[in-house]
């Protein structure tokens, strides 16, 4: 049976603040754009978007390690490394969407490399078909040929 949220909390981390405080600590500026309310803050969210956010901030921080490592990975992946205001544009998204972005594009390159493997083999393998012959054709070539 699956745990709930509560449940893999006290696991984990044995408390919500405990858990608070670990996403605080990775969600450093290099990897986090702030844009809690400065009243709530991460206290107040619930233990599920909290696991959520640490998670995502821990595969973050391994696979990456900051913001502009992800933007650049996502900008190669969609072969857009020169184009300035996308980037920027990305720059404005928040960690977890920029995550699902970048695993998407992935998924859709090597999409792309797998179909064109076999076209490429098809075409190297495939031989220009013969062109069959009109009789006008076959006669100008008998008589070329007399």
């Amino acid at each position: 049976m699956k745990k709930t949220p509560v449940q893999l909390v006290t696991e984990r981390f044995q408390s919500k603040e405990k858990l608070v405080e670990a996403v605080t600590k990775l969600a450093t500026a290099e990897l986090w754009l702030d844009r809690t309310n400065a009243d709530k803050g991460l206290a107040r969210a619930s233990n599920a978007k909290l696991l959520r956010l640490h998670a995502t901030l821990e595969d973050a921080k391994k696979r990456f390690g900051s913001r502009d490592k992800l933007i650049a990975a996502l900008l190669e992946l969609e072969k857009r490394v020169k184009d300035a205001g996308y980037k920027a544009r990305l720059s404005e998204f928040s960690l977890p969407r920029l995550i699902d972005l970048h695993d998407a594009a992935a998924r859709r390159s090597k999409r792309a490399e797998k179909k064109a493997k076999p076209a490429a083999k098809a075409a190297k393998a495939a031989k220009p078909a013969k062109k069959a012959r009109s009789k006008k054709a076959k006669a100008k070539v008998k008589a070329k040929a007399a």
